[in-house]
């Protein structure tokens, strides 16, 4: 699998990244060695997180909405 992820500069220092795809998936590190290896770690918990399927009802409806 390959992921886009879009590195930026800290103000204090060091470098910081947000995955895109994945809202919320966000890491950082002091060197650019340290912040690629907290990047696989960043993505695969946020990857790991167990989701449950909803139950619905047929009288429920069930939509998406952009924010």
């Amino acid at each position: 699998m390959k992921i886009k992820v879009v590195v930026h500069d800290a103000e204090e220092g060091g470098y910081w990244a947000e995955v895109p795809a994945i809202p919320g998936c966000a890491t950082q590190g002091e060197t650019f060695e340290e912040l690629i290896q907290n990047l696989y770690e960043a993505v695969e918990g946020c990857l790991s997180v167990d989701v449950s399927i909803a139950q619905v009802t047929p009288e429920e409806r069930v939509f998406e909405i952009a924010v």
